[in-house]
């Protein structure tokens, strides 16, 4: 398992006042980011999420001049919910971890949303996406950030029916996620008059999708949904491309795509996907800004929206930490909702009780390669969904925690 520390250079000359240092416990706070780092949600999220949440701390720090002392561990879940269970437990018994920040992969997200509730410690996800975490699977230690199935399907599905997409197909990954992504995908399909006509289940994860996007080329849809992500999402749209079925007259509804996605594919291929984010580089000067700075460091590789849902995160979690003086999971996770959110990357907007964070997403097509202006100038705006449509309203929530 891969583990790196980073210890940050987060500390003010004067040390933090008496009362408030005692209840910061060893005078550190402790963020583990926990994700793929070499697998094929890594360009997602992976060393760039680390990047981020190190930016964050430093522009944090830089901005607010705290007295914070902060340092960063990072683990390599590899996909697997029993690898981030043992990692979760051993960084919140042992190593005095006291949030945990990323985890991709819903199942694993799921796991690590449970062991934080159980041990009164705090998970902040902004990379799984099933939106069971603020749903029946919510509880009080745990904050959903960046985005979710529900804003997926009603963002991206809802756009494609009625632009007359009624006939739906699913390619679905055979875990928590892909379960959670069509499952509301459908809903909506539904209710806006469209009729899934046939599904499949995937192996998790799959290189080869031909048998099953020979079946969903047989089933006549005029729409393929693939509920999966990551290098899932861009094998199998390569592979339909190789079978002719876009060119047959069938169409791609990338459920779940991301602009390393994008880039991966390349232009030629991905043209025309519709897609649902909540982040994207050249949304305005601040994200802009964001963007090249971390390019910089990671090699030239823009951000995900994941990634740039690390940095956000963090940020509110340490003007969370610095408002109640502690690091108290429990306290934290309490401060985090009573505290509006506004960061240069997803604006203002709150943490609902239910955890989830709200904030505007927007409806983007890819763009031709001659619309392009160079690489990563690959999405074209066609809505914004405003911050109380994006996500599932407040009276539909499964979640314990809200009072109806």
């Amino acid at each position: 398992m891969k583990r790196k520390l980073l210890s940050l250079a987060a500390v003010a000359a004067c040390a933090f006042a008496g009362s408030a240092q005692a209840q910061i416990s060893d005078g550190i706070v402790k963020i583990g980011v926990m994700n793929d780092m070499s697998g094929l949600y890594s360009d997602i999220t992976g060393p760039g999420s680390v990047t981020a949440a190190r930016m964050a701390v430093e522009d944090y720090i830089k901005a607010t001049k705290s007295t914070l002392k902060v340092e960063i561990v990072s683990a390599d879940h590899q996909n697997k919910p029993d690898v981030g269970s043992n990692v979760a437990r051993q960084w919140f018994d042992t190593d005095k971890v006291d949030m945990i920040a990323d985890v991709p992969t819903s199942s694993v997200g799921l796991a690590v949303a449970k062991i934080a509730s159980d041990k009164g410690k705090l998970h902040v996800n902004s990379g799984s996406a099933t939106a069971d975490l603020s749903g029946k699977a919510c509880n009080a230690n745990t904050i959903h950030w960046a985005y979710d199935t529900w804003m997926l399907a009603n963002g991206t599905g809802k756009a494609i029916v009625k632009s007359g997409g009624d006939t739906w197909f699913f390619l679905t990954a055979d875990y928590a996620f892909g379960h959670a992504l069509e499952r509301d995908t459908e809903a909506v399909v539904n209710k806006n008059g469209g009729k899934v006509v046939g599904k499949v289940r995937t192996p998790f994860p799959t290189q080869d999708f031909s048998s099953f996007l020979l079946q969903a080329q047989a089933s006549k849809a005029k729409i393929i949904g693939l509920a999966n992500a990551g290098g899932d999402t861009t094998n199998s749209i390569k592979q339909a491309a190789e079978f002719g079925i876009t060119k047959g007259g069938q169409n791609l509804a990338g459920m779940l795509v991301f602009l390393p996605d994008v880039h991966s594919l390349g232009l030629n291929i991905a043209q025309g996907l519709m897609l649902t984010e909540t982040f994207y580089w050249d949304l305005n000067d601040n994200t802009r800004a964001f963007s090249k700075r971390f390019a910089a460091i990671q090699g030239g590789k823009y951000p995900s929206m994941v990634q740039a849902g690390v940095y956000s995160s963090v940020i509110h979690y340490l003007k969370a930490v610095d408002a109640a003086k502690t690091d108290d999971g429990s306290k934290v996770a309490a401060k985090m909702k009573e505290l509006p959110t506004d960061d240069p990357l997803f604006g203002k907007g709150t943490v609902r009780a239910d955890g989830r964070k709200i904030h505007p997403a927007y409806l983007f097509q890819v763009k031709k390669p001659a619309e392009s202006k160079g690489p990563y100038d690959y999405y074209k705006l066609v809505a914004t969904i405003p911050a109380n449509e994006a996500f599932r309203p407040l009276a539909e929530s499964e979640c314990p925690l809200v009072k109806k």
